[in-house]
């Protein structure tokens, strides 16, 4: 692509395959250069002539016509092998590229827009003459760019050629953008080579979140049992007196005007209770097949929608947590021993918990999930303090871990969303009957949803207590 204003494909590729290609290419790369080296329709044309002309030559034992045949033969590999050793990104006609993505990270099914650069790295003549020959090709895993591949617009100058384009990603996860393929001729137009260019960039693809309500009546009125009649206020915060590079957000302006100095809170977060969200990653489907590439059989486990809605969940009720100013954290099962750090603020602390959401991945097989859940919730229970509050999104759990899980109500304030398996798919997994009973008996508020539900419907079964 290039010229002025112009709108074309921009073809995706897989970012397995991309992979796989790159490996190679580090091997041999002068060799591979060479090899990607394709001859034009000129230059087959002027081949094809140069040898009949010295065949032909040959034969009539005429040296000028064989001379005349060898030059285009020779003309045709010079080109040949001087595109193939040239690298755009080196010597004095180099080239850079610059990527960038806005908003990023990216929210699933949310649209970003991108922006790239090819330019010149010093301004010489060598530079813009492979900037007037480049054609551009932009690389991308099929979960940004989607079935139908980029519209990209292109828009051409002396110096620099800039192309514009949008994302739509339809999968949560960290995939490749690039790196940049060039095509390009030589003077005469003999041979066509496609070089990469530039790094690939790994794109963070957050879940979709929604707010969620976290002072309705029933929640409401376990905070307030556990910490008292009265909630704290702003005004129960320690006071300091401002410094420069404080969050002007935090100014209390009430203590400032009865100080006669400017006053910020010290603790914004004094007398509201940490929340963590406990992710079980038995919800989604196994990892995919590393000697494959493919995933697995769905049979007998969660589906991938069913699986980001669980996903979704998780994230949405950390988030909305961190929006009314809980310290909150997303900890799934099977992540280690280590205590997970509790994140605050609705800006920082989203960010955190998000970018924790996009590498969850399903676990592979039920041992695995069984170990998994038991490691976690031994660690949290040594780690927990006496006002936290659990939310756990949970499946039907086997009785080996249903006790541990259990225990948790018994110590402090638990909840739980236990997502019922699809009995049709799965007739063999464990009934959330059962689950959902030793909860109760432990002190839990429970509520059951079928797969697939959409987290404010879930979030609201739990709020009004419905099972």
């Amino acid at each position: 692509m290039s010229g002025d204003d112009q709108s074309g494909a921009v073809p995706a590729a897989t970012e397995r395959r991309a992979g796989q290609r790159g490996r190679r290419d580090a091997r041999h790369p002068a060799l591979r250069r060479v090899v990607r080296v394709r001859p034009t329709r000129r230059g087959l044309a002027l081949l094809v002539a140069g040898l009949v002309l010295v065949t032909v030559g040959t034969l009539l034992d005429l040296p000028d016509v064989v001379g005349l045949g060898a030059a285009a033969v020779l003309a045709v590999l010079l080109s040949w092998v001087l595109m193939g050793v040239q690298r755009l990104d080196a010597g004095r006609g180099a080239l850079v590229v610059t990527r960038e993505l806005t908003p990023n990270p990216v929210v699933r099914d949310q649209t970003a827009t991108v922006r790239l650069v090819v330019g010149a790295r010093a301004r010489t003549g060598a530079a813009y003459e492979r900037l007037a020959r480049l054609r551009l090709s932009e690389q991308a895993a099929h979960e940004l760019a989607g079935p139908h591949g980029i519209r990209a617009r292109v828009t051409a100058h002396a110096d620099r050629i800039a192309v514009s384009y949008a994302l739509t990603p339809s999968r949560r996860g960290r995939w490749a953008l690039g790196p940049l393929l060039t095509t390009r001729t030589d003077v005469f137009g003999l041979v066509r080579t496609t070089q990469p260019l530039g790094a690939a960039t790994r794109v963070a693809v957050w879940p979709r979140t929604v707010g969620l309500p976290t002072r309705t009546r029933v929640l409401g009125d376990v905070e307030r049992a556990a910490t008292g009649a009265r909630l704290a206020s702003t005004d129960d915060s320690v006071l300091r007196e401002y410094v420069s590079g404080d969050d002007p957000r935090r100014v209390h302006w009430a203590g400032s005007a009865r100080q006669g100095r400017l006053m910020v809170r010290a603790d914004e977060s004094a007398g509201v209770r940490p929340v963590t969200v406990l992710f079980d990653r038995a919800l989604l489907p196994p990892p995919v097949d590393p000697r494959t590439g493919v995933w697995p059989s769905t049979r007998g486990s969660r589906t991938h929608a069913e699986g980001e809605l669980a996903v979704e969940l998780a994230a949405s009720v950390a988030t909305s947590f961190l929006d009314a100013g809980h310290p909150a954290r997303l900890v799934p099962t099977g992540s280690g021993p280590a205590p997970v750090p509790f994140a605050a603020g609705a800006r920082t602390g989203r960010a955190t918990v998000l970018d924790q959401a996009v590498d969850l991945r399903g676990h592979r097989g039920a041992a695995d999930a069984e170990r998994a859940v038991l490691q976690t919730v031994r660690a949290l229970r040594a780690s927990r303090s006496q006002e936290e509050i659990v939310v756990a999104v949970l499946g039907p759990q086997p009785e080996a871990a249903l006790r541990d899980v259990a225990e948790l109500g018994v110590e402090g304030t638990c909840w739980a969303l236990v997502v019922a398996p699809a009995e049709a798919r799965d007739p063999g997994a464990a009934p959330a009957g059962e689950t959902v009973g030793a909860l109760r008996a432990a002190g839990w508020r429970v509520a059951t949803c079928p797969p697939g539900t959409a987290p404010d419907r879930a979030w609201a079964l739990l709020a009004e207590g419905a099972a």
